[in-house]
């Protein structure tokens, strides 16, 4: 069945698929259809090819199997066409002039002669030019979906390339496609090829080729990796397609020229993307010129912290007193240890010795949460990196240089860090905390900001995972051995009685725990033998049990999982746990998303990806804004406060008060955070965590995982699963493999001076 109309009104519509439920006005009848349909808008003219089914909700309607925009021909159809506010300006009392005035001639007259518009009363001469310019941007997108489609790009994809590059896609798809793959969230390198094969390119064509080898060190770069080898580079790319290896040679020796890789022959040759090679050596050079020695007396500092220890009824031991003397004495000092061996205390003191001495210090952390908690345990200001940097997303990213995607040279106009080399911090020390947080690019940024005079302290528990990000920074700054590192050791007596802290260090030192439950404890196992009944338990654990001992609300209590999918993964638990917390009710607004995943008010959510541009702001008393900014970042987590289905706008509130407004199309920026991954939970504290250990793949079940997992807990820790597999993890040291180059880019530069 076939049927033309004038789109009346969008029912429904999911912005990650592009399902559409829409009311169609053909001739006098109304029908519903649905299908993937993601670039129709109200108002728009479109015929619709499908089957006609019943649906018990909407009766009839047509199931699309395709459908293509028309214009509109008789009179009545131009009058629902142009009063439909698909072009504003036009509502219908002024569609029915223009329609009158011009009859079947309208759509000409508006695209060829559009000062003519001026005739009809109400529309001045500006205005005309106004709606000649909507009309043409309308007409351009449709002549563009229709070039996508038929290279067999779905609908979804040719609006986000669309909205994406404008009328540049012409160019883009012709000369490389493969910049679909850099540039468009969902697309990969096989998109991309396939789109270049019926664009017309080889299947030897060179550029294919170095396309495949710098989209497979891009993955690895998304993997944490800074460089891969390149045997590991070529078999890689091997499994993209079936490239014959001197060919594959060819191209990086082309690609290395063109200095879009660097290649480095150290134990193997390593090859990086070159802007990670420059990043890397960056920071080595900077820390070495950082790293010098401060001529403090050191009876003045034992003096200093001599009146500091009488006064706070402290004592320090002997690691704690090094600390405070190597802060002192060295420009770089890195600070580690884990929970319970004072490290709180032994920042503290070296805050109160470096202000003694007449010091600016300056504190900072990578997220929200870990600044909250150094604000906290200081009792002085601290803020996010980002904030401390002063960034700003500045206009929407442009291109500069060579339209390559290989040769990609993106700025942001006004944008970036506002405080870098030419405009440095303002202070004298620089105590940077959850270290094992920050990637490769957050610290060249930071270390640029950081002027030659300044001390820079890092402080972090090195067992923990390593960053999100590219890069193993702490690891590879400790490892170069080139900087002072105190590692504390001793659990101090108050942290003894923790069975959270005991048994982390256990974890760290390879030691079985003794899985007992015992009165008094803050750590506890439950073995259960069945997944389902594992996922039951934890709903009880949360929503009664641990709530209850903790003294917290079930939002406060958090589940840790090292895996996304299975029983026992993140997805499935987050939609058991918001149907156990955050059910369904009337007045509580919700969004349905694409396969079924809802949003809903009061619903826990985590941002799951970096976006600078994203505004927020914070509200005092009677609602007034008070703050405001930019930046919502990878692992921020907040509540849904508001669901507008007719703004279609969702309000989250994370830590700080700050308030973010999501458009539904950025909703895939967002997820259930009832469970999170261990990975996700860096940097974070929470008073009780719930921890799911049954069966998984062996690579995501390894002591660092589970170390990181306790350690994230402050009052209360409960496994639940397979003691079998908790034993297993402590026995596996292996770590997912990072390759990454700065500890021995640090080394060379040492060797150098």
């Amino acid at each position: 069945m076939e049927v033309e109309g004038c789109v009346e009104r969008i029912i429904w519509k999911s912005e990650e698929t592009g399902f559409t439920v829409l009311s169609l006005a053909a001739d006098e009848d109304k029908i519903c259809c649905v299908g993937t349909m993601p670039d129709v808008s109200v108002g728009e003219y479109i015929s619709v090819s499908g089957e006609l089914t019943y649906n018990k909700k909407y009766g009839e309607q047509i199931k699309a199997a395709s459908y293509k925009k028309v214009m509109p021909t008789s009179t009545a159809a131009l009058e629902a066409y142009l009063g439909s506010g698909m072009i504003k300006g036009i509502g219908e009392a002024l569609a029915k002039r223009i329609v009158e005035f011009f009859k079947e001639d309208t759509l000409r007259i508006i695209e060829e002669e559009p000062e003519r518009l001026s005739e009809v009363k109400g529309i001045s001469r500006a205005g005309a030019v106004r709606i000649a310019e909507q009309f043409e941007e309308k007409k351009e997108m449709r002549n563009a979906m229709m070039y996508l489609q038929e290279l067999g790009i779905s609908n979804a994809l040719a609006v986000k390339i669309y909205q994406f590059y404008g009328n540049r896609l012409y160019n883009v798809i012709q000369t490389n496609p493969y910049q679909l793959a850099e540039d468009i969230s969902g697309v990969g390198f096989k998109t991309a090829d396939e789109i270049a094969l019926k664009a017309g390119f080889s299947e030897n064509d060179e550029f294919r080729i170095k396309a495949a080898l710098y989209y497979t060190l891009s993955q690895a770069v998304g993997n944490g990796n800074t460089y891969l080898p390149k045997d590991e580079l070529f078999s890689e790319t091997g499994r993209i397609a079936d490239f014959p290896e001197d060919e594959m040679e060819r191209m990086l020796e082309k690609l290395t020229l063109d200095r879009n890789v660097i290649q480095k022959n150290k134990d193997v040759c390593r090859v990086y993307p070159a802007s990670f090679y420059y990043m890397e050596l960056d920071i080595a050079r900077m820390l070495t010129d950082l790293n010098v020695s401060y001529d403090v007396s050191k009876e003045k500092i034992e003096r200093i912290l001599y009146g500091i220890e009488k006064n706070s009824d402290l004592e320090l031991d002997d690691l704690q007193r090094k600390s405070v003397f190597e802060a002192v004495l060295n420009g770089v000092f890195i600070l580690t240890g884990g929970p319970g061996t004072g490290k709180t205390t032994t920042i503290n003191t070296i805050i109160d010795v470096f202000e003694k001495l007449g010091l600016e210090v300056l504190l900072a952390a990578p997220t929200g949460r870990a600044a909250k908690r150094m604000s906290e345990a200081t009792g002085r200001e601290a803020r996010t990196i980002h904030r401390l940097l002063e960034y700003s997303p500045g206009p929407k990213e442009i291109e500069s240089g060579n339209e390559d995607a290989l040769k990609k040279d993106r700025v942001r106009a006004g944008g970036g860090f506002q405080r870098n080399d030419e405009n440095p911090l303002e202070a004298d020390v620089i105590i940077i905390d959850e270290m094992s947080m920050v990637d490769v690019p957050v610290m060249r940024g930071l270390l640029n900001a950081i002027s030659q005079g300044t001390r820079v302290m890092f402080v972090g528990d090195v067992n923990q995972l390593p960053s999100v990000g590219p890069g193993n920074v702490l690891r590879d700054i400790i490892d170069s051995k080139c900087f002072n590192t105190v590692k504390l050791t001793k659990i101090f007596r108050q942290a003894e009685k923790s069975d959270i802290i005991v048994n982390a260090h256990k974890i760290n030192d390879g030691k079985m725990l003794k899985l007992e439950n015992r009165a008094g404890s803050d750590f506890f196992f439950l073995e259960r033998k069945d997944a389902s009944v594992i996922v039951e338990g934890i709903i009880y654990l949360v929503q009664k049990k641990i709530s209850d001992f903790v003294g917290v609300s079930p939002f406060e209590v958090q589940v840790l999982c090292p895996m996304k999918s299975g029983e026992l993964g993140i997805d499935n638990l987050n939609e058991k746990l918001q149907a156990a917390l955050n059910p369904p009710s009337p007045g509580k607004n919700e969004r349905e998303m694409s396969g079924g995943r809802v949003f809903r008010v009061g619903d826990k959510v985590m941002q799951i990806k970096n976006n600078y541009q994203l505004e927020w702001e914070t509200k005092g008393q009677y609602g007034i804004s008070i703050e405001n900014g930019t930046g919502v970042f990878n692992g921020d987590c907040g509540i849904i406060r508001e669901i507008s289905t007719f703004t279609e706008e969702v309000m989250v509130e994370f830590d700080e008060g700050r308030l973010v407004t999501y458009e539904f199309s950025q909703l895939d920026e967002l997820t259930l955070a009832y469970a999170i991954t261990i990975h996700k939970s860096q940097g974070s504290e929470y008073p009780a965590v719930v921890i799911p250990l049954f069966t998984g793949p062996r690579p995501l079940f390894n002591r660092n995982v589970l170390y990181t997992a306790v350690t994230r807990a402050k009052k209360c820790v409960t496994i639940i699963g397979s003691s079998q597999m908790v034993n297993m993890m402590i026995a596996n040291e292996m770590e997912q493999k990072r390759y990454t180059g700065l500890r021995d880019s640090i080394c060379e530069m040492s060797e150098e001076d």
